[in-house]
């Protein structure tokens, strides 16, 4: 076996982004998509509200992009914003022609007792910080429908190579080859199953990996979530921008069965209620939006009456509804409810805040490129400035396949310019040995989320930050230690990956001195006169 496979481009992530950018290449070059566990285990299958767009008359382009701007806090780049919303309808078409299914219309539309015709012919919902119904859906599982159409697609395709159960350990650039002309050109991969280390060589390599909210103690997002891309371009050389904005869901579901399972946004949209455990209504009081206040202000109210009151949750009630129309536009989550004893046209739900959407990445162009020559960077591991401090519900799945597309055009007037990529070394596992001391992974792991939960979570303070600081300079000692003594495993590489991203969180809140969207510090509790982005740059570190 030769120590590299040659690829045109090599894809790191299958979610929506990565399957996405594959597909729009693969008609004309070489494609190697990887993917942590099976093709379709990403966050992507689990986002249950849906995908927004302007399709009723009565909304519009302006409204949408208003919409984000004022939920960005100040920080959304507008020109950003509008490139994703003026791109949505062609982006929204393609998912359509790639035979998606997304709910069709119906007469009436629920609580608000409205008809909202729609060109497309499709149900639209409405979540926080929307104006007005623009969320296309498929039911309650939109995530599960754009994942397995664009799979398989992806498995029909012959040009596309695809790599399961491989976990990426680091891009491989020219100047760490001793090469002139810095380049990505490729990456070394663990194969999880077989324990082996190879190497994929490609003229450019686009980084679709997901967020990092699996930094935190309790988050909706699946186990891979640990920010792998955003800390391999890090040790790469790229700059990265507002890690310290990390969206906490409102509602996950508090039982002690239930990891991780999401309560969508699109249950608030149609009518349910934030209330105490008594019964008794909050969010009139933090919000004159209410329950469809923006996720920051919804999570940040729940925490508030979570902790005056010594709550270990608050409930969710959307049972004043009628039941088959419950049981019709959430069949998911009735039905997982239904199997935890829980019946939710009866009964409200015990729901917590979660971390759950990283909104700061790897900084990168409108069309996906990163400092970083030959490295493309997509969907939630990237910086686009499309969030600001605060994603607006539903512009994930639109921003994934915006720019899945864009990058991959983007690509195609430049690969045949690019330079073939060179041979890769194989990789060296002659300085290391088994080890016998994989607690040390496991206590890490755990320690990690614990204090970046309660010094780095929903509410924090400057000396919570310090001591966070303090605490994973310590780890990444012991971490750097095991790594270089030790072959390598995913539970090790994930953990690496963890402590880089949470030394990038810490870094960005500590120096933003204010409170702004998704960061909110007791020490600096207004806003500052000029919002700024965060930007780190490894040459400054």
């Amino acid at each position: 076996m030769p120590a590299s496979q040659h690829y045109d481009v090599v894809i790191i992530g299958s979610g929506a982004a990565g399957m996405t950018a594959a597909l729009h290449l693969a008609n004309t070059h070489r494609v190697a998509l990887l993917s942590k566990a099976s093709l379709n285990q990403g966050s992507t299958r689990w986002a249950q509200g849906g995908i927004a767009t302007v399709v009723d008359p009565e909304d519009s382009l302006e409204a949408h992009i208003e919409d984000t701007l004022i939920a960005g806090a100040g920080l959304c780049h507008q020109d950003t914003v509008e490139l994703v919303v003026k791109e949505s309808r062609k982006s929204i078409q393609w998912l359509i022609d790639q035979g998606v299914p997304f709910t069709p219309a119906e007469e009436t539309l629920g609580p608000l007792n409205k008809t909202a015709p729609s060109p497309l012919n499709y149900h639209l919902t409405r979540e926080g910080g929307h104006s007005f119904r623009r969320i296309l859906h498929a039911d309650d599982a939109t995530g599960l429908a754009i994942s397995e159409t664009l799979t398989a697609r992806v498995l029909q395709h012959s040009n596309i190579d695809i790599f399961e159960d491989h976990l990426a350990v680091d891009l491989i650039t020219r100047h760490k080859l001793g090469l002139a002309e810095q380049a990505c050109v490729g990456a070394y991969v663990l194969d999880t199953q077989l324990g082996k280390v190879r190497a994929l060589a490609a003229k450019a390599v686009i980084l679709a990996t997901g967020g990092a909210s699996k930094v935190y103690l309790y988050t909706s997002n699946p186990d891979g979530s640990s920010g792998d891309g955003i800390a391999m371009a890090w040790r790469a050389g790229c700059s990265v921008a507002n890690m310290e904005f990390n969206q906490f869901h409102p509602t996950c579901l508090y039982h002690p069965a239930a990891k991780s399972f999401l309560i969508s946004e699109a249950l608030r949209g149609e009518g349910a209620r934030l209330t105490l455990p008594n019964g008794e209504p909050f969010m009139h009081r933090f919000d004159a939006r209410c329950e469809l206040a923006p996720r920051d202000v919804v999570a940040r109210a729940i925490d508030h009456e979570m902790k005056r009151l010594g709550l270990d949750h608050v409930c969710l009630d959307i049972s004043h509804q009628d039941a088959d129309f419950i049981r019709g536009h959430f069949p998911t989550i009735y039905q997982r409810c239904l199997e935890l004893g829980i019946d939710i046209t009866q009964e409200p739900l015990p729901v917590v805040p979660a971390a759950h959407y990283t909104c700061g990445g790897i900084q990168t162009s409108a069309k996906g490129q990163t400092n970083l020559p030959g490295l493309y960077a997509i969907g939630e591991c990237a910086f686009t400035g499309l969030h600001g401090a605060n994603r607006m519900a539903s512009n994930s799945l639109l921003e994934c396949v915006v720019f899945g597309r864009l990058a991959a055009e983007d690509l195609l007037t430049k690969l045949d310019s690019f330079k073939e990529a060179p041979e890769l070394e194989s990789w060296d596992e002659s300085q290391v040995t088994d080890s016998d001391e994989d607690v040390v992974i496991s206590h890490n792991w755990d320690e990690i989320r614990r204090f970046m939960w309660d010094y780095v979570g929903i509410v924090r303070t400057d000396k919570r930050l310090e001591r966070a600081q303090h605490r994973i300079k310590l780890l990444q000692s012991e971490i750097h230690d095991y790594y270089s003594n030790y072959r390598i495993c995913s539970g090790l590489l994930e953990l690496r990956n963890l402590a880089t991203v949470a030394e990038l969180i810490i870094r960005s809140a500590q120096l933003r001195k204010e409170s702004r969207g998704l960061h909110y510090t007791l020490d600096y509790p207004q806003a500052a006169a000029e919002a700024r982005d965060t930007l780190l740059t490894p040459d400054s570190w």
